[in-house]
């Protein structure tokens, strides 16, 4: 919860874009873009994934150019009586569609002019008359072609509309369905006032009926048609469903809804339409306004390989072999683009309209209908909200390569459980929302990172980058907020360590040169600092100034200073041995530590700041640091710092008592890591700490025979030359009942 709290504005940021993705999946702010986005990837899916083979059970036979150049056009009806004839006794088929209307009367025979002579300017030729009456029958066209419907399995097409003034020419078919058959279910279905149908001699002839209406997007792609649609509160089937229908016996139409207990009355949508056959049925699942997706099988046209096409001329004139299109389902439409029955579509841009219908015949007939479920709504927040708030409270935990991840993870989960819908269960659900919501999200996120938060962490790296290690910035970095310049009273460990020799070598060595071998110096030294994680504060000349503690809290902050200038000392032994090999002055080193409290923060003035450290504790620091050559070690350590550092053994050398401080501390210098002292050196230690003690007692006949000791220990040692000299000197003096067996020193 810190973490989210820390990070609530990024979180905000992220969660923009889901608002707006929500908006628009609910309706409530429609994004024209990103419906045209999914519109774009279902034509991508549907190209992707088309069989492309051959039905060879569907034969569209076309009035294409060659039949217009052959026969002309309009066709006269006895022109189709004979082509309906030639399809079922010739040619054996089993069903056949018309995707046209037959709307007008066909006076092209002159039959009604005929009459009007035989009643008028010739009706006393009896010749006439007579053999009017004869040819009467077959110069009534739309008789002959009513006659060749007659008690065939013929499927005519019509089509609804919406006018302002609503029109009705010719008779439709009989409903498929009833408004009571939707229980008071307000189904939202497309809905038309007008129609054009055919003949009512046609319509007697041929009772099976279908509408050839198409949804054209707001894109102008054909993509869907009704599959049941309302006209004056009752329902008509389309051409295709009516043509299945005939193929698979007739069965009733009815609707079915989804999970109907749980749905109020109110709800308008519908799963899909049932087909029932005695004990046996069929569901098509449909979408919003019971409208159906063409399932495309391929490119289309009569080179695009999902269908036969036959010339009408060929079939008109017998060029085709009999038996031919047996048992074939046959579809008599257009592509001639002189007769405007070409549409747009996402596999083609001139797509013949009567192929669609061929599509759906075929779909139906495999159960192969891409679908788009009346839970698309729910689907799609679902999906927004889970990707949405995975991205907003993960995002802005991690880092860059990280959140790529997680982003690339959400988008694959997405996509993919979008895709496997598709393929594996034909659901045609929403995916663009999701898609841009995932990939702004990440693009903001990113941005903000980069523009506001990384900012502060550039600012933050470049305030610090100076004084502290790079793995203390890094760590910085990752939470801005929690560092500041402004002072604060804090527990610190500081260190100065200053280098013996070079003000000696300053009068003999050329300053290009002091300057070369003092960098080079610092850089060892500054090296083992940062690599025990302590904060630079300043370098003054040949000295150095560090802490440890801050800016980053360091609980082990005396532990480390004690590493890392042991470190240091032995990084002066090493540089001395390349010293004597090159014949140059060897250098001596003396570092101060103390461990205190200190005000810690950016010091200076408006010309120039500094991060720094100030304080008493920081004064002692500085003062045991020159009582290193006095004691003859390179690092002297105060009580508290040994206090907080107790896995290194130490050496006491002394209680002091500095200039400006009454109260006298002890000192310590660091012997070794405790785990690893060797047995020589504890014993020395435990004959030093017998010698303070007699030392502190002013027992000198005791200490000269533990100095005896010590010196036999280790000869060359100046702590012992040191307080050898001071016993010789104390001996001389009286007992002094008020000595505390501390050291005052009065100059800095």
């Amino acid at each position: 919860m810190g973490l989210l709290a820390k990070h609530w504005s990024r979180i905000a940021v992220t969660l923009i874009p889901l608002v707006f993705a929500l908006l628009h999946a609910t309706g409530a702010m429609p994004v024209h873009v990103l419906q045209r986005l999914d519109d774009i990837i279902y034509d991508a899916r549907l190209r992707a994934t088309m069989p492309r083979t051959l039905d060879e059970r569907i034969v569209i036979v076309d009035i294409d150019e060659k039949s217009l150049a052959e026969v002309g056009w309009p066709w006269s009806r006895h022109r189709f009586a004979e082509l309906v004839d030639e399809l079922f006794d010739r040619q054996k088929a089993a069903l056949v569609g018309f995707d046209f209307v037959f709307a007008e009367p066909d006076e092209s025979s002159g039959l009604k002019r005929l009459r009007q002579l035989a009643q008028g300017e010739l009706k006393d030729q009896a010749g006439f008359t007579q053999k009017l009456s004869e040819l009467q029958e077959s110069l009534d066209y739309d008789g002959v072609f009513a006659k060749s419907l007659e008690k065939r399995p013929v499927v005519l097409g019509y089509y609804l509309t919406n006018a302002k003034e609503p029109r009705r020419t010719g008779v439709l078919p009989a409903p498929v369905m009833e408004r009571e058959a939707l229980r008071g279910r307000p189904i939202k279905f497309t809905s038309w006032n007008s129609y054009g149908a055919n003949l009512d001699k046609l319509a007697k002839a041929a009772p099976m009926a279908g509408f050839f209406n198409s949804m054209v997007d707001i894109d102008g792609v054909v993509r869907s048609v009704p599959l049941v649609a309302a006209y004056n509160d009752q329902f008509y089937e389309s051409l295709s469903l009516a043509m299945f229908r005939m193929l698979s016996g007739m069965p009733t139409v009815e609707p079915a809804f989804p999970h109907e207990r749980w749905l109020a009355r109110t709800y308008q949508g519908l799963e899909g339409i049932r087909l029932r056959l005695g004990n046996k049925s069929l569901g098509v699942p449909v979408a919003e306004g019971v409208t159906i997706l063409v399932p495309f099988r391929g490119p289309g046209g009569i080179n695009g390989g999902s269908f036969r096409y036959v010339s009408a001329t060929d079939l008109l004139f017998k060029r085709i072999a009999p038996d031919t299109l047996k048992g074939k389902v046959v579809l008599v439409g257009t592509t001639a683009p002189g007769l405007l029955d070409i549409r747009v579509t996402p596999v083609g841009e001139a797509y013949p309209g009567v192929e669609t219908h061929a599509n759906l015949i075929s779909g139906l007939l495999d159960d192969r209908i891409p679908v788009k479920p009346d839970y698309t709504l729910g689907y799609d927040v679902a999906i927004l909200v889970v990707a949405g708030l995975a991205l907003a409270f993960g995002l802005p935990l991690l880092s860059a390569p990280r959140a790529v991840l997680l982003s690339a993870v959400v988008i694959g989960a997405v996509v993919g459980l979008n895709f496997w819908l598709f393929l594996g269960q034909s659901l045609v659900l929403p995916l663009a929302a999701a898609l841009v919501m995932a990939v702004t999200a990440f693009a903001l996120n990113m941005s903000y990172g980069y523009f506001v938060e990384s900012r502060s962490k550039r600012e933050l790296a470049h305030l610090f980058g100076t004084y502290v290690p790079p793995e203390l910035v890094d760590e910085m970095v990752k939470d801005p907020g929690s560092y500041t310049m402004a002072a604060a009273s804090k527990e610190l460990t500081v260190m100065f360590c200053d280098m013996r020799g070079f003000t000696k070598m300053s009068e003999t060595m050329e300053p290009t040169r002091l300057q070369e071998l003092l960098n080079g110096i610092f850089s060892r030294l500054t090296d083992q600092i940062q690599q025990n994680r302590g904060t630079i504060d300043k370098y003054m000349g040949d000295c150095v100034m560090a802490f440890w503690g801050a800016p980053v809290d360091i609980p082990n902050h005396a532990s480390l200073a004690v590493k890392a200038s042991m470190e240091m000392a032995s990084a002066v032994r090493k540089v001395n041995e390349e010293h004597r090999a090159k014949g140059i002055p060897e250098i001596g080193i003396g570092i101060g530590l103390n461990t205190g409290t200190m005000c810690v923060g950016d010091m200076g003035s408006n010309a120039r700041l500094a991060y720094t450290v100030i304080g008493d504790a920081v004064n002692l620091g500085s003062r045991l640091e020159g009582l290193s050559k006095v004691y003859g070690v390179d690092i002297v350590a105060s009580e508290t710092t040994r206090r907080l550092a107790p896995e290194y053994a130490w050496q006491e050398l002394d209680r002091v008592r500095v200039k400006g401080k009454e109260q006298a501390v002890a000192i310590y210098r660091p012997v070794a890591p405790a785990d690893r002292l060797e047995k020589p050196y504890q014993d020395e230690l435990k004959t030093w700490a017998a010698f303070l003690k007699a030392y502190r007692a002013q027992n000198w006949e005791q200490c000269d025979v533990l100095m005896l000791n010590l010196q036999r220990m280790n000869a060359k040692k100046y702590l012992y030359e040191l307080y050898s000299e001071r016993v010789a000197s104390k001996r001389l003096l009286p007992f002094d009942p008020e000595w505390d067996g501390a050291t005052n020193f009065e100059t800095k």
